[in-house]
């Protein structure tokens, strides 16, 4: 696809001198209002070379590059050079990319060659894969897609919370209060119960906490009844774990979560004290960090036992040696920032450069709505909302709204799991990632409006036209020579056009900003201007030439849609 900023780039300074190609694309414009053109060049910085005011100097460069074909006219107003593309031209030229590259649109080799590692979701294990999950969850998995569509060889880890003191807890509470019958009936639920129970016997007896410590320490020395309970804990929170991420639809290459380092964390306490990082205090082991304007890091306790920050040291130096990434993300919670913060200082101390290349995404926090009241979620307490329930949820909802609506479909079953679950997903994404929010259901499941639905019912209408258009037409669209584009150049097709030529720039800028609801957004954007030009425009006419023009045009604008849900981690429904 020709990129218009270099090209006009390359026209202005044929017609002007006293800036480089660079200065100039720099300096080129998108105007707000679309009435001073599709691009604007300010003269202001040629005044001193030319000697003359920048409202003669647009004037001139107006005149000189007005006759290139690639634009459909060339005015100055006051100190701009405001330029307006050829719509034809552009058109014609973006539905053949679109065609060409099919799937592969707004994908490129930006990142061939490099590693990035996605560390999301890691759930903790023995306790629910709850609502509050969802954000780094979908998060982590859009990054994942965008990156790899940008060509990086990207690797998806799921650190799972599978070591800690809080498995002292729950070991201590099922030796208490638990049978094995009821674990293995219902793995996460029961043992969500046996946590909670912990904490409020605690409450009468303090010496539980420390029997719980002392459970812990075991743990991590390796002694077999303690090791034994913990992996079936594991084996069967994975197995609930599994249920959440088929519904989905997200994979991992790895599942090393915090016991996989606990063999490696010796090897990074002997380094840090051999790099005279570590001091002992009150029995317990840490690092100054108060001269960065940080708080001391705990890495190990006063009873020897080890903590988070000690594991993600010794998870990143093991990663930086098997993968030798070039980035790795981890798409954790805001509350998480001092902890990164530090770690991450104590990696470069240590004399690592690379730990520049380590990144914290952080996330907001979800709530959910429930008769009309914000919820507050607390695994401790006890008062959660299992995300198993909420997709499904969703998948039954939308059932039923489908049933009400009278939706054709092939499948009912399957296009309300498409959706139900694709709505899910795309309010999650909708949001700021940074930003709070209350997941309410009658903005997740509005088939009108930014919302998931609403996509993926544009996309199914865009579908919809192409089964009746007939396949012998749609082949002769989209692979006709040539389009007769006068008939597509109206302001809505171009409008539409516009936006499905951003989507590889807007991929590229959701990467540097770790943002997928730059891509939500911007779907929305297309299927509202698909739904406009659908509006204006009569798409199967009887005239041959503007038929096939504007069955194009439908069909490009389809194949952004698909692409855009799938960078999001949705499905595309045909029909709705």
């Amino acid at each position: 696809m020709i990129d218009y900023k270099s090209k006009i780039a390359d026209i202005i300074k044929d017609a002007a001198s006293g800036l480089t190609k660079e200065d100039i694309e720099a300096l080129i414009e998108v105007p707000a209002d679309e009435k001073m053109g599709d691009y604007a060049f300010p003269c202001f910085r040629l005044a001193k070379e030319y000697h003359k005011a920048p409202p003669l100097i647009a004037a001139e460069i107006a005149e000189k590059i007005s006759g290139n074909g690639l634009f459909a006219r060339v005015e100055n107003v006051n100190a701009y050079v405001n330029i307006f593309i050829s719509r034809e031209a552009f058109i014609g030229a973006l539905i053949r990319e679109v065609e060409d590259r099919g799937e592969d649109y707004a994908k490129s080799d930006l990142g061939s060659g490099r590693t990035v590692i996605v560390e999301y979701s890691s759930p903790n294990i023995a306790k629910p894969f709850h609502i509050g999950h969802i954000r780094s969850t979908v998060i982590g998995n859009s990054l994942y897609k965008i990156y790899a569509s940008l060509g990086y060889n990207t690797v998806r880890i799921n650190h799972l919370g599978d070591y800690g003191t809080q498995f002292g807890k729950m070991i201590t509470a099922y030796r208490h209060w638990g049978n094995e019958e009821d674990v293995r009936r219902e793995p996460i639920k029961t043992l969500l119960s046996y946590y909670t129970k912990f904490h409020e016997e605690a409450e009468k007896d303090p010496s539980l906490e420390q029997e719980a410590r002392d459970t812990f320490t075991k743990l991590e020395h390796g002694e077999a009844a303690e090791v034994e309970i913990w992996k079936w804990f594991r084996e069967e929170s994975l197995k609930e774990f599994h249920k959440v991420y088929d519904l989905l639809g997200i994979e991992f290459d790895s599942y090393a979560g915090e016991s996989f380092y606990s063999d490696k964390m010796p090897a990074v306490v002997q380094e840090l004290k051999d790099k005279g990082l570590l001091e002992e205090s009150q029995g317990a082991e840490i690092v100054h960090l108060e001269q960065y304007g940080l708080t001391p890091a705990l890495i190990t306790k006063s009873d020897g036992s080890s903590l988070y920050i000690t594991r993600d040291i010794a998870a990143a130096l093991y990663r930086k040696e098997t993968y030798d990434f070039d980035k790795c993300i981890y798409v954790v919670a805001s509350q998480q920032n001092l902890h990164f913060q530090q770690w991450f200082k104590i990696v470069e101390l240590m004399g690592y450069e690379w730990a520049k290349d380590c990144v914290h995404v952080p996330f907001g926090m979800v709530s959910m709505e429930e008769n009309g009241e914000v919820v507050t979620l607390s695994t401790r307490q006890g008062r959660v909302v299992f995300l198993e329930d909420v997709l499904r949820q969703s998948v039954e909802k939308t059932k039923e709204i489908i049933k009400e609506k009278n939706v054709v479909t092939d499948d009912i079953d399957d296009t309300a799991r498409q959706v139900g679950i694709g709505a899910v997903i795309f309010q999650e994404l909708s949001n700021n990632r940074i930003k709070d929010y209350v997941f309410k259901w009658d903005k997740v499941l509005n088939f009108d409006g930014e919302t998931g639905p609403y996509v993926q019912y544009t996309y199914a209408r865009a579908s919809s036209i192409l089964r009746k258009a007939g396949e012998e037409a749609v082949a002769k669209a989209v692979n006709a020579d040539s389009l007769h584009t006068e008939f597509i150049a109206g302001d809505s097709a171009y409008e539409l056009a516009k936006l499905i030529y951003r989507l590889p720039e807007v991929v590229i800028e959701a990467a540097g900003k770790y943002e997928p609801s730059i891509v939500t957004r911007h779907t929305v954007d297309i299927a509202q201007a698909f739904n406009k030009f659908y509006h204006d425009e009569y798409i199967l006419v009887d005239n041959e030439d503007e038929k096939t023009a504007k069955i194009a045009m439908v069909a490009a604008a389809r194949t952004a849609i698909r692409n855009c849900l799938a960078l999001l981690g949705m499905e595309a429904p045909e029909r709705m």
